[in-house]
Parts: C-alpha cells; structure tokens; sequence
C-alpha cells in the first residue's frame, strides 16, 4: 500500500508539480490551524488564564484615619 502511494505521488510530481506543490500548502495551511489545538503550549494557557484573578484588589486611599494601625512598624 505504502509502495503504490509513493509512486503516485512520484507520477504526479513528476507530471504536475505546480498543483502537488499548492495542495502541499494548502495542507500545511490545515496543519497550522488544527495543530494549536493539540499543543501543550495552548493547554498549559488555558490553565494558566483560568488560576488568574480577573480583577486584581485595589488598595482604598488612605484618609489618614485610621487609628488602630500604627504610622511605622515599631510604633507601640
């Protein structure tokens, strides 16, 4: 089986270059679509994306009242 394809493909290059050559693009263009998909690049993202906070916590502005905490680390 693996005889009679190669030797098709041979005929084939050997007659028709140019449209052996834009099929072989056109499945290098699927592979570039389908490939990502299956990558652990593209799995270890989705991971990542997902234990990522969305929304990050804001500190208030200080209004300078607060008297239970002290200014400096080493106040009493």
């Amino acid at each position: 089986m693996a005889r009679r394809i190669t030797s098709f493909l041979k005929n084939v290059w050997a007659k028709e270059p140019g449209l052996v050559a834009s099929f072989t693009m056109v499945g290098g263009k699927g592979l570039a679509i389908i490939l990502p998909a299956l990558s652990l690049y593209t799995k270890y993202s989705i991971m990542i994306n997902q234990a990522t906070p969305y929304n990050y916590p804001v500190p208030l502005p200080d209004d300078w009242n607060m008297p239970d905490v002290p200014s400096h680390p080493q106040d009493p």
